[in-house]
């Protein structure tokens, strides 16, 4: 006799201020990943917009407000543009090496050195490292930390300059979150090649997707996610592909000059930590 199905139970946050338009509030549902079926659980999720944090996956439910998209890259058709070429050619020599997710001092000072200068003032700045422990290894699904090192001399590692909490799902790789050396006087772009790398990685594998999470139109920061081609994103009718000439203005808008803009790319995120409560 087949075991009963379990279906989860759905919870939503209260209203918070939108961490990514100014004067908008977010809300999030949100559920348990946990058991034998998490990983089925989580890549069933995942192609319905959910994202993952340690042992809860969540996507946004905003009352006034669905700016929110998901979306992925289509890896075996990517094109990489001549900036993605640039960037693939400058860092090529690094050695990226899938690690079990397991926190270490090493990865927390990058974490620390990366907010410092990419996000001052934020919620994570604020983060102990017991709390990047958690981040990285309260995982029920199939998770690594793939770290980017500079080549090393004998048996010696190389100095860490990138790493990346993904998520490994049947039909692609789930960037989690990203982070990297954003000083390397030699090293441009490292937060678009930690990108084209999982493109690259999820092609050899046969996966047909790279999931990027949210991109969020008028929202600086998540811009640099419109950049890769081809790129589908969520509607209500299901997955659906980004037409050329809408990618091509959403880049060049993107890509304009602004005041106080930088070259790199920021990585895979979608904001600040949120407390998730059990609340009906």
């Amino acid at each position: 006799m087949t075991a009963p199905i379990r279906f989860p139970r759905f919870f939503v946050t209260s209203p918070a201020p939108c961490p990514y338009l100014p004067g908008k509030s977010e809300r999030k549902v949100f559920t348990e990943l946990r058991g034998d079926s998490a990983d089925e659980l989580n890549e069933a999720l995942g192609r319905i917009g959910f994202r993952r944090s340690q042992t809860v996956a969540y996507r946004p439910s905003c009352l006034d407000c669905q700016a929110c998209v998901s979306v992925r890259v289509v890896a075996d058709e990517f094109k990489p543009s001549s900036t993605q070429r640039r960037a693939l050619k400058a860092n090529d020599d690094l050695v990226s090496i899938e690690c079990r997710p397991w926190a270490t001092s090493e990865q927390f000072e990058l974490l620390q050195k990366y907010l410092a200068v990419r996000h001052p003032g934020g919620g994570m700045t604020q983060m102990e490292e017991n709390d990047f422990a958690d981040m990285v290894e309260h995982t029920p699904v199939s998770s690594y930390v793939i770290e980017y090192r500079e080549p090393g001399i004998g048996a010696e590692p190389g100095r860490l300059v990138g790493a990346c909490l993904t998520d490994f799902q049947g039909d692609g790789l789930s960037m989690i979150y990203s982070f990297y050396d954003p000083e390397h006087e030699d090293r441009a772009g490292l937060g678009n090649y930690i990108i084209l790398d999982h493109i690259r990685r999820a092609a050899r594998r046969g996966l047909p997707f790279v999931y990027l999470g949210y991109w969020v139109e008028g929202a600086e920061r998540m811009q640099y996610k419109i950049r890769y081609r081809p790129l589908e994103r969520l509607g209500r009718a299901g997955w659906e592909r980004v037409s050329e000439d809408e990618q091509r203005r959403l880049i060049a808008s993107a890509t304009a000059p602004r005041e106080g803009r930088r070259g790199d790319p920021l990585p895979a995120k979608d904001g600040n930590q949120v407390e998730y409560r059990l609340v009906d």
